[in-house]
């Protein structure tokens, strides 16, 4: 399956890192085509990595016949041209999480996508996580009984006290690229996989820090994204469950994750709140046992772990496009759509309308 990359850049970012390494992993998939930010930076990153042909325009890119799958990686206010230059050529399309600016534009793409016929798939791969797929099979064949709560804690890595210049535009809640839309996203597209949807939700948030400081220039930045989300809820299930992401990194904890049931506990840690590319360990305990690792089986590693040691960031975003390809073929339907992409975001839009209610709540309270 030929692969064009938007957004790939020979001085690094998360094409460099992710796709890149987990498309030449896997026998199914050959890079044919990039584009990047100019006609240069195409040229140098096409030499880098291999890349036969790089273009000035995403529109040369979709229009090549080898081309059969259309990834976008730039900048979320960037997507929604982008894809629907993919969905007007008639190309598969892999676009990063969140897809659209916004619950309209994501909307509006996966209704494209549905009108054109185009296969289309988002990149949430924290569900492509072997580790996540065993807690999930682990929770659906009883081995901690009938779940009664769930609680998340993670730290959001950015949108802490400084921030990179390659990150400085997600601190501007406009753009939609915020910890509520990526980690906290990404993770809780995690929990409903494994546990199912809430049911219900309360949210509270907040931009504790106005201002950070920019790590390569030293100046001060500010910062309109929320840097503390608060999510408790009721899922479909009757479970409780409790989320909360804070801005920056915890030398306490940054990733933590329990679900308690009728006959023990599992927990899942990691390095970083963002599920979808942290290093994390699994454990349980069942019937009062002291808890203990649960190494993940073998048969949940599709790729062997050895093929992506020196990029170990890109492992699950390998194991998603096995599942893209997987899907087209038609011997699975597990890749994650434009319609679950909706599916998420509304989750995300009740966040954070039931945090909006309660700010306001909060305020006419005390104008009392």
């Amino acid at each position: 399956m030929g692969v064009g990359i938007v957004g790939l850049s020979a001085s690094g970012g998360w094409a460099a890192a992710a796709h890149v390494p987990a498309v030449t992993s896997l026998g199914g998939f050959e890079l044919r085509g990039l584009v990047a930010s100019t006609s240069a930076s195409a040229a140098a990153a096409g030499e880098k990595f291999g890349v036969p042909k790089a273009f000035d325009s995403v529109d040369d890119l979709v229009a090549q016949p080898e081309v059969d799958l259309v990834v976008v990686t730039v900048k979320v206010p960037e997507h929604r041209q982008l894809v629907r230059s993919a969905i007007a050529a008639g190309k598969a399309v892999l676009c990063e999480w969140p897809l659209g600016n916004g619950l309209a534009e994501t909307i509006e793409l996966a209704d494209a996508a549905r009108a054109a016929g185009t296969p289309a798939f988002v990149g949430l791969q924290a569900r492509s996580a072997p580790t996540v797929r065993y807690l999930r099979d682990l929770v659906a064949d009883g081995y901690i009984g009938d779940i009664l709560s769930t609680s998340v804690i993670g730290s959001g890595g950015a949108w802490g006290a400084t921030v990179s210049e390659r990150e400085e535009y997600t601190l501007d809640d406009s753009n939609g690229a915020t910890m509520l839309t990526i980690p906290f996203g990404h993770t809780a597209d995690a929990v409903a996989m494994v546990l199912g949807e809430f049911d219900d939700v309360t949210a509270t948030t907040a931009t504790r820090r106005r201002q950070v400081i920019n790590s390569a220039t030293g100046e001060s930045v500010p910062m309109t994204a929320e840097d503390q989300i608060a999510v408790t809820g009721v899922l479909e299930t009757g479970a409780v469950a409790s989320i909360h992401f804070r801005g920056g990194m915890c030398a306490a904890t940054n990733l933590l994750w329990e679900i308690n049931g009728t006959r023990g506990d599992l927990r899942l840690t990691g390095n970083s709140g963002h599920l979808q590319l942290a290093e994390v360990e699994l454990f349980g305990s069942r019937d009062g046992a002291v808890m203990a690792p649960l190494p993940v089986p073998d048969r949940y590693r599709r790729i062997p772990h050895a093929l992506l040691e020196s990029a170990p960031r890109a492992y699950n975003v390998a194991e998603a496009y096995l599942e893209i390809e997987q899907h087209l073929s038609g011997r699975a339907a597990d890749a994650p759509t434009f319609d679950h992409a909706v599916t998420r975001y509304r989750q995300l839009e009740r966040v954070r309308v039931s945090s909006t209610s309660t700010q306001q709540l909060e305020t006419d309270d005390r104008s009392m």
